[in-house]
């Protein structure tokens, strides 16, 4: 990272950056910046290999084929489309290396895969020019692109073809490309992409994975990164060993007609989305579902409260609708440090808010260019004051002070140290309790 940035415990940091600790109270231009960001591997048959690419839901629906190899609809897209239900842009990478490229005398397919022995390419002569053809790229039986040429030369490398430019053309109507395969997947993959996304900023990582020991790579993985690096998001993966409020745990099984028993898991992607867009003065408990996957949802009261009770993000059944039971991680013990509150994936959500947005706005305006005189830090005040108070107008929190925030010198001319005494968070209604008195 560029920065440093995590917890702190004595202000004995090395790197420049911002530290930030939450607690809990003992019990007896700043600006808000925009959500909706998720990052996921996925095992694809299409695509480039050890790289992060961007893909925007706009991308997805418009360009579906060019990027992944198969349109929007299609069956093999069904992750996809459950995590952009709702993220506005996910960091995809595609799971595995050492796939082989599929290929014949024209042309070698641009990715390593099985579905490049989808591509079929037929050759014409054209009806107007002579001496000149008609190559047409297919994929999947569906024409993709035809150029008009006189030599394999002139031929320019498609979205799915990288054509051999010293082939002889010839009519044909039409020559499969053959050999194409995946990459096997293993846990060595999946650290490969916990490398790469490392240096990225998102709001909900996904885990895609029912292997126990996967889930736990992804788990210390987040744990290090929220509070050793101060990257603040919150993992999404299917039933972890956890208990911590950066961990979010699914639970409950899904089938569809397009996948199979092994990828029961595969609710972690709508959640994971979902996470990621959620806005900071909302929750998502109550929510309904609305991808596509079957899930299991027959649960007794009494199962759906233990579940609660075990830190278990859940959906039930309403009338016939599936809903999120309550928008809960898996923390569920709790100290002086981290109460009741950090259950709450709507506290957690406020909290990774504000810590991003207020080291970017440290790590911008005032790293190395503002003096840690009393004029600099009142400064500093003065812009932190205005963040939560636009916090408390769309009502993320509630009742803030500005008396409540010290910006002091820390315990070296360089250091700065920020103490907000008093943060009240503010979360959705989630239970009513009435009482009627008659006359």
């Amino acid at each position: 990272m560029a920065h440093g940035g995590g917890t702190w415990l004595t202000q004995n940091k090395v790197m420049p950056g911002t530290y930030i600790n939450f607690t809990s109270l003992a019990r007896a231009a700043a600006a808000l910046s925009d959500r909706g960001l998720a990052a996921a591997p996925f095992e694809l048959n299409w695509g480039p290999e050890g790289t992060i690419f961007e893909v925007t839901s706009g991308d997805f629906q418009k360009n579906s084929k060019a990027i992944f190899g198969y349109g929007y609809d299609a069956p093999e897209m069904l992750a996809l489309r459950e995590i952009f239900c709702h993220a506005t842009k996910v960091y995809c990478y595609r799971l595995g290396s050492g796939g082989a490229k599929a290929s014949n005398t024209y042309g070698t397919a641009k990715h390593p895969g099985t579905r490049g022995n989808d591509i079929t390419i037929a050759i014409v002569a054209n009806v107007d020019l002579e001496g000149a053809y008609d190559v047409t790229t297919y994929i999947g039986g569906s024409a993709y692109e035809t150029q008009t040429v006189t030599t394999a030369a002139d031929l320019v490398d498609n979205d799915f073809v990288i054509f051999k430019k010293d082939a002889q053309l010839a009519g044909t109507a039409g020559m499969e490309m053959k050999n194409g395969t995946n990459a096997v997947v293993s846990g060595e993959d999946h650290q490969a992409f916990l490398d790469k996304i490392e240096s990225y900023a998102f709001n909900a990582l996904c885990c895609p994975s029912n292997d126990a020991t996967v889930v736990k790579l992804y788990a210390k993985f987040a744990e290090r990164m929220r509070d050793a690096v101060g990257s603040k998001f919150q993992l999404i993966a299917w039933q972890p060993e956890a208990d911590y409020e950066g961990v979010i745990g699914v639970w409950n099984e899904t089938t569809h007609p397009s996948i199979t028993t092994e990828n029961k898991h595969t609710l972690v992607y709508w959640v994971a989305g979902a996470q990621a867009a959620v806005a900071v003065n909302k929750s998502l408990t109550n929510s309904v579902y609305d991808g596509e996957l079957i899930v299991d949802v027959e649960y007794t009261q009494a199962e759906l409260e233990a579940f609660i009770k075990a830190g278990k993000f859940m959906f039930h059944n309403v009338n016939g609708t599936v809903r999120v039971l309550e928008d809960i991680n898996t923390l569920v013990t709790l100290t002086d440090e981290k109460g009741v509150d950090f259950q709450s994936n709507q506290t957690v959500r406020v909290c990774d808010q504000s810590a991003n947005d207020i080291a970017v706005l440290f790590n911008t305006r005032y790293l190395g260019q503002v003096p840690n005189d009393a004029s600099g830090r009142a400064t500093l005040w003065n812009d932190i004051v205005k963040y939560f108070q636009e916090m408390e107008r769309i009502r993320a929190v509630e009742d803030f002070d500005p008396d409540v925030l010290a910006v002091d010198v820390g315990d070296t001319k360089k250091a700065v140290l920020l103490t907000l005494n008093g943060l009240s968070i503010v979360n959705a209604m989630g239970q009513l309790y009435m009482s009627i008195i008659l006359k």
